[in-house]
């Protein structure tokens, strides 16, 4: 969890003690009347658990200021919008997470894209993204709706076509060797990474092994035009749209392209990881 969602969770648990206490309960006496546990109202309190928008419906009316709802939930919402916990975001499955990038791809016109760990999911094939998926499902333990997830990811793939879009990907060499796949999958999807080299809309980069690199190849993210930034991690998303936010991922990007090979070279790279595979 960044220090900056924890910070704005805490400043609203402040604000919900502010309000019991101007309505003179105590934190007991608040439990009891809305019917929960007083360790949640603790936690709520000192920012231990983030409150979803009906819990602070519930509470704007239980210390009798129902009118603060408005307030709390736009707090909510405003670091809501930073961080996006895989927990709350799969509760419907990985298809409709998946719709909600679309829309990001839809009205963005140059993507950028950093992936040290696997094959970016712009460029996955079906076979793979359902590996993907499959393991993803495994470790939130979500809805497994992975056929619809990977007709989806596969259905966004058409933007690679349409004039206009500018993606620009690097990769590490490691994405391509890791096994989270059967070879032939892994073969199948090397291929086409080769495929895709010289599209008009597509940049795309690997930083070999033998690379010099200026950062470590930590945390995958995209870029979306100048405005908004995704980055994952294990529990969440951080969707990203200050200025110095986009800025400081831009200049990581820059920094990793700069290490990164294209054109025959990236290539030669891929041939050298699907030589590695063996006769599949």
């Amino acid at each position: 969890m960044s220090t900056d969602f924890q910070q704005a969770r805490i400043a609203l648990g402040l604000r919900l003690r502010e309000l019991r206490a101007e309505g003179g309960l105590t934190g007991r006496q608040l439990a009891d009347r809305l019917g929960w546990a007083q360790s949640k109202v603790s936690k709520l309190e000192t920012g231990r658990q983030t409150a979803t928008h009906d819990d602070l419906k519930a509470w704007s009316t239980g210390v009798g200021q129902p009118g603060a709802a408005s307030e709390l939930t736009a707090r909510l919402r405003s670091f809501e919008s930073q961080s996006r916990s895989w927990r709350r975001q799969l509760a419907a499955g990985h298809r409709p997470v998946q719709d909600r990038l679309t829309i990001e791809y839809e009205r963005s016109t140059v993507i950028r894209a950093w992936e040290g760990s696997m094959i970016v999911g712009m460029l996955q094939t079906a076979d793979y993204a359902r590996h993907v998926f499959n393991a993803a499902a495994d470790l939130h333990q979500s809805p497994r709706d992975v056929e619809e997830a990977v007709r989806a990811r596969v259905r966004r793939q058409e933007s690679l076509y349409r004039p206009g879009k500018h993606y620009r990907i690097v990769m590490w060499e490691a994405a391509l060797h890791a096994r989270l796949c059967p070879p032939a999958v892994m073969a199948a999807q090397l291929d086409r990474l080769s495929g895709v080299i010289g599209l008009d809309t597509l940049t795309l980069g690997i930083v070999p092994f033998e690379a010099r690199l200026a950062l470590p190849p930590a945390n995958g993210f995209w870029i979306y035009d100048e405005r908004l930034v995704i980055v994952e991690d294990w529990h969440a998303e951080l969707w990203l749209d200050q200025a110095e936010d986009v800025a400081l991922y831009s200049r990581v990007w820059e920094t990793m392209a700069d290490a990164a090979v294209f054109g025959p070279d990236a290539h030669k790279v891929l041939v050298r990881c699907r030589r590695a595979l063996g006769a599949v």
